[in-house]
């Protein structure tokens, strides 16, 4: 099974990368630390829901875009 925290990772980087962003400039934008951008996209930490939401708002999605489906 892929793991919950990979999968967020793997759609974060996708949007983002579609929206123009880098990591850098994502993390400017949403006020987040650039490292801790590049471990949530290696799902190497858990987010919270606010995080999801200030990543989603920043990116112009809704936090459901965020969220991936299927997975245990």
């Amino acid at each position: 099974m892929i793991d919950f925290k990979v999968r967020f990772g793997e759609n974060l980087r996708s949007i983002r990368k579609a929206s123009g962003f880098s990591q850098e400039q994502l993390a400017f934008a949403s006020g987040l630390d650039r490292s801790y951008v590049g471990k949530i996209e290696r799902g190497q930490v858990n987010v919270t829901l606010e995080t999801v939401n200030t990543l989603a708002k920043t990116l112009g999605c809704s936090p459901r875009e965020l969220i991936p489906e299927g997975v245990d």
